[in-house]
């Protein structure tokens, strides 16, 4: 039941927008001056249907005001069944109970409290605009809180948390609503407003037809009221608008699992993961302090295993809290088995499947199956690109979907565009809906999409052949292939876990041919990327590849490979020893001479990194003879590998001078070119060399010297987009910058440098720590 005065002041206002003084309107309506006043006071607060129609014409109302005003008239009227005199509202929408263990969530509380703040805020100045006799009292747009977000963030208890704390600044009354969002047959709006104008004590007989009038006279009647209203697990934005005040001050809460992009002038709240102490808090509220005290650490891995996700860590608290006599870690243990996971995670009536199972269901048919299909998907997230090889759909609908997935809390949006990932649990339930797939479709699917991706691979490696002239090409989509080497590179460094999946996947089903092809094709491309732990991988499987197809010369390719790998990638130096020998077995056995003078080459690296210097420079040395005498072509960029890498060792061990020499003689083969190479790749050994000789020179103190040969090296390195190249002798030229006691300089490339090198975990990052922190201990002139 309203309180007393709903008629009187909607007449009033009413009164007031048409213009009319009382004794107007009373005249024009057939009434008594002093009857139209009580009415406006309160003191008759039903009058009959013939009096409201009267006032209806002379007024001249819209329906819909029409109808709000005889709603308003039945109120005041009596009732066979009246509404409990004590209660401001009908009562049959009541909030639902507070949880006890609410925690966390803290900013996204004090959101919903500023709105309601400012809501407030305008309330008051609009009374005082009404003491002023102001014609009427604009309150402004109804504030509206939007809590949205993926299954099991706790939108619900949230939101029911919030009422509870604002409760108390409306006394207009708190309503809440199920709209079954998730249902089947979510409830429709035309029943929920019925059940809305209930609650505010509006008789069955005044409760129009249509969801347009509903709509309408339930506006009506909360622009003057300060209620607050709970709409739970909206399905869609048309079913949420109808049942939204239009003005006034009653705050409305609306929770969804979708984004409701399109739901205007509403504060949008978007729940994320707990982080890792408010979880352990909430287990800490729901199992006791003393409990979660006894197992830190079992607490902190329940956590994580449930995601982080609200949902999750109530299930397993509850689980727990029902057998006092088991130990976290022995849930912990349960959990840690991916595939028994979503079986633990279930206490009562309480279920993290069900709750994701809601969504699943509600799908259309394309995006359940692209979200089992993302599945298979490898890493923490994956493109859409990736999305449609799986679900076996073209890239635009594949992208349409995952945005409509994302915008129903499936999946979620990464930094990088057109990128997704999954919660860790909705990753396990989807997987486990693969079982409706037929088996040998998935593996179909998986087959082509492997060498689909591995095929791409190849033609974006090839921007990065510099002993080739060849064009990129062959990319089974051409129309979204990369068109240049940065995006080949961004491609190549985003997909890293999938191509290297599909590399696997080949390898295991006897696809040998394609795996050699391919690391061949990435072979320069690695060269830039030596940070990359995963070619020792990718070069284990093309020479396991190489082996199985009975080609020797090719197994001591990609043994070469891999002993490069150990050595710069993984720092296995006894492994890239071994595997160096094994190659110059296999291309001896191959009549292959350039193979073998880079098996003795990759041979003396390893050596040297074990400290083994006599043994290194003596198999460098053969290296270097070996390409020396090859009449090959190819000999010749091997050649000035060789003499690189022996004057290395020869500086190494105090003998700068012939260390220079050697790399005198690597830069006159250099100069002489190198015939059927690109332009290119004879810039990218002079730079090399360039680098090593300005090493040389800076070790006999020539430090000018040093500097113009290193800042040559530097800006072809940085030229060509070879950060691994680049940031060593930027390195480098900081120290001959220093020694020339240009302090400013060098702290400049040297803070360039160290940043870089540990972006690339490189091995010198450290040496550029220490670096940093001599020059910094140094007195200032």
């Amino acid at each position: 039941m309203t309180g007393p005065g709903e008629f009187g002041a909607l007449l009033r206002r009413l009164r007031l927008r048409a213009g009319h003084s009382q004794e107007h309107l009373a005249n024009a309506a057939g009434l008594g001056v002093r009857t139209l006043a009580d009415l406006e006071r309160g003191r008759a607060r039903g009058p009959q249907r013939r009096t409201v129609e009267a006032l209806t014409r002379a007024l001249a109302l819209a329906p819909d005001d029409t109808r709000a005003l005889e709603a308003a008239a039945a109120l005041g009227r009596p009732r066979a069944v009246p509404a409990p005199a004590t209660a401001p509202l009908a009562g049959t929408l009541a909030l639902p109970r507070d949880l006890r263990d609410f925690t966390a969530r803290t900013e996204a509380l004090d959101a919903v409290r500023e709105l309601a703040a400012h809501a407030a805020h305008a309330a008051h100045a609009a009374h005082a605009a009404h003491a002023a006799h102001a014609s009427h009292a604009d309150h402004g747009p109804a504030p509206v809180a939007l809590i949205t977000g993926q299954p099991g963030l706790g939108k619900s208890a949230f939101a029911v948390h919030a009422a509870h704390l604002l409760a108390p600044d409306y006394p207009g009354g708190q309503l809440a609503l199920d709209l079954r969002g998730t249902d089947e047959r979510p409830t429709d709006p035309r029943e929920a407003l019925a059940r809305l104008l209930r609650a505010l004590a509006v008789d069955e007989s005044a409760i129009p037809r249509s969801t347009e009038e509903r709509s309408g006279l339930w506006r009506t009647l909360t622009a003057d009221r300060r209620l607050l209203i709970l709409l739970d697990n909206a399905a869609n934005e048309d079913q949420v608008r109808p049942m939204l005040p239009d003005r006034g001050t009653s705050l409305t809460l609306v929770t969804s699992r979708n984004s409701l992009a399109g739901l205007e002038s509403a504060c949008r709240t978007d729940l994320a993961l707990l982080r890792r102490e408010e979880a352990v808090h909430l287990l800490t509220r729901i199992l006791g302090a003393d409990r979660v005290a006894a197992e830190e650490q079992a607490a902190r891995d329940l956590a994580d295993l449930c995601g982080r996700l609200p949902l999750a860590l109530r299930v397993a608290g509850q689980r727990l809290a029902a057998r006092p006599a088991e130990r976290i870690a022995t849930l912990v243990s349960h959990l840690t088995d991916e595939e028994r996971r979503l079986d633990a995670l279930r206490a009562g009536s309480l279920e993290v499947r069900a709750a994701f199972a809601l969504s699943y269901r509600r799908l259309a048919p394309a995006a359940r199956t692209l979200l089992r299909r993302a599945a298979l998907a490898q890493g923490p997230d994956f493109s859409a690109h990736t999305l449609a090889l799986f679900a076996d759909l073209p890239l635009r609908q594949a992208r349409q979907l995952a945005e409509d997935l994302e915008q129903q809390g499936l999946l979620h949006a990464t930094p990088q565009p057109d990128r997704y990932r999954f919660h860790d649990l909705l990753r396990l339930f989807a997987a486990e809906q693969l079982a409706d797939d037929d088996p040998t479709v998935i593996e179909r699917i998986r087959s082509t999409a492997a060498r689909r991706l591995l095929a791409r691979v190849e033609a974006a490696a090839a921007h990065f052949d510099a002993e080739h002239d060849r064009p990129a090409g062959h990319d089974p989509d051409p129309s979204t292939a990369p068109t240049d080497a940065g995006q080949a590179r961004a491609w190549l460094e985003a997909e890293r876990e999938q191509w290297l999946w599909a590399l696997r996947h080949a390898h295991d089903r006897g696809l040998h041919r394609e795996v050699v092809d391919t690391a061949e094709a990435m072979h320069w491309f690695s060269d830039r990327t030596q940070h990359w732990e995963q070619w020792t991988e990718v070069f284990e499987l093309s020479a396991a590849s190489a082996e199985a197809i009975g080609s020797r010369a090719e197994q001591a390719a990609h043994l070469n490979y891999l002993a490069w790998a150990y050595n710069l990638c993984s720092y296995d130096h006894r492994r890239a020893l071994e595997t160096a020998d094994r190659a110059h077995t296999a291309a001896l056995a191959a009549g292959d001479r350039l193979q073998q003078g880079w098996a003795l080459g990759y041979g003396a690296g390893a050596l040297h990194r074990l400290g083994r210097t006599e043994e290194a420079t003596a198999r460098m040395r053969s290296a270097a003879d070996c390409h020396r005498h090859n009449p090959d072509p190819r000999g010749r960029l091997a050649e000035v590998s060789a003499w690189n890498a022996l004057g290395t060792l020869l500086r190494d061990a105090g003998e700068t001078e012939q260390a220079l020499t050697v790399h005198r003689r690597a830069e006159a083969v250099c100069r002489a070119g190198f015939p059927g190479r690109t332009p290119a790749l004879h810039t990218v050994y002079l730079a090399i060399t360039e680098h090593q000789l300005g090493c040389d020179l800076a070790a006999l103190t020539r430090w000018s010297e040093a500097e113009s040969s290193l800042r040559r090296a530097l800006a072809t390195f940085e030229s060509l987009d070879m950060p691994a190249w680049s940031e060593p002798v930027r390195l480098d030229l900081a120290v001959a910058l220093h020694h020339q006691g240009r302090r400013e300089e060098a702290r400049a490339e040297l803070t360039a440098a160290h940043r870089a090198l540990v972006d690339l975990n490189h091995r010198r990052h450290t040496e550029a720590a220490d670096l940093l922190h001599e020059l910094a201990a140094e007195p200032t002139g």
